[in-house]
């Protein structure tokens, strides 16, 4: 009998990593769905109730993972806590446009904008960053830029949620590449809500004056599912980290595509959502220009792996 040989400890972790990816992604993916169940409440209303659950929830992973020490020190530094601030107000608005599209009847435009968010990191890193993009790179921007002008003909209006979402995640993920691997998932994301409590509860005692407040009032079920809006913001976020400690970049940026394919599904053909052909060539478009991204990181990979082989 041949025995097989065991995988090695390399090829345990990526696949670990690849399970780990795959949670993250697929629970951005469903988000729209657990969104949903908490009407009647406004995105006002659910998104500070995002901030405040998920402070809690990373207090809690703080107390029982003993990562105190850890975030005082990182608290203590100024660059940290100016970087987290600003890191703080762009998923603010990241999380206000997706609840607004998701309690909206808007699904699908917010999957384009994390369909449109890998193009917009390329355009940061050549606008900021002053990198030189390749040719294949060049031409995915160029399609994207001529599937805005499609969509926006052929549907009318200008997708502000896709732009929004695409444009705020994209500076975010900048400025935590910028801070890069200094700070842990679950301290950033603790300084990042803990800017913003105030924001929150001035948002729900404004709701609440205006509109009324929905959590208490719509049933014990409601307010279950409104307290652990915390656990679905931060379990994905350490899921990815988990995921980036162990995977190549270029299988992090192949699988980041699950979110908005599964969010695009959910939108078209459970929540029934229009796809009028404009929308559809749009569409079309951006995937068009994914495909050449997809292909340019893999061509650069294996360029960068055969670079680093050793010579004879």
């Amino acid at each position: 009998m041949v025995s097989t040989p065991e995988p090695t400890p390399r090829a345990q972790g990526q696949g670990a990593g690849l399970a780990f990816a795959v949670g993250a992604y697929g629970l951005w993916g469903f988000l729209p769905a657990y969104f949903l169940l908490l009407e009647p409440a406004s995105p006002w209303e659910v998104v500070a109730f995002r901030v405040l659950m998920s402070l809690v929830f990373c207090v809690v992973l703080l107390t029982v993972t003993s990562g105190w020490r850890a975030f005082v020190g990182l608290a203590r530094q100024r660059r940290v806590l100016g970087m987290m601030a600003i890191a703080g107000v762009l998923i603010y608005g990241n999380w206000q446009i997706y609840l607004i599209a998701a309690l909206g009847g808007h699904v699908v435009e917010a999957a384009l904008g994390y369909f449109i968010n890998p193009i917009v990191t390329v355009a940061l890193g050549v606008l900021v960053l002053r990198e030189r993009l390749r040719p294949l790179q060049w031409a995915a921007v160029g399609i994207c830029l001529v599937a805005t002008v499609v969509i926006v003909v052929g549907y009318g209006s200008f997708p502000w949620i896709a732009f929004g979402l695409a444009f705020t995640f994209g500076f975010y993920g900048f400025i935590k590449k910028r801070v890069g691997a200094q700070v842990d998932a679950v301290s950033g994301l603790t300084l990042e809500t803990a800017w913003l409590v105030p924001v929150a509860i001035a948002q729900l005692l404004v709701t609440g004056a205006s509109v009324g407040l929905a959590v208490g009032n719509a049933g014990p079920v409601h307010t279950v599912l409104m307290i652990g809006t915390g656990v679905v913001t931060a379990v994905p976020l350490l899921l990815f980290a988990a995921a980036s400690r162990r995977l190549p970049l270029i299988a992090i940026g192949l699988t980041q595509f699950l979110a908005p394919v599964l969010q695009f599904l959910m939108g078209v053909f459970i929540l029934g959502e229009p796809m009028p052909p404009g929308r559809w060539a749009g569409f079309a478009l951006v995937w068009a220009a994914l495909v050449l991204l997809t292909v340019d990181m893999i061509r650069a990979a294996r360029a960068g792996r055969r670079a680093s082989l050793p010579t004879a």
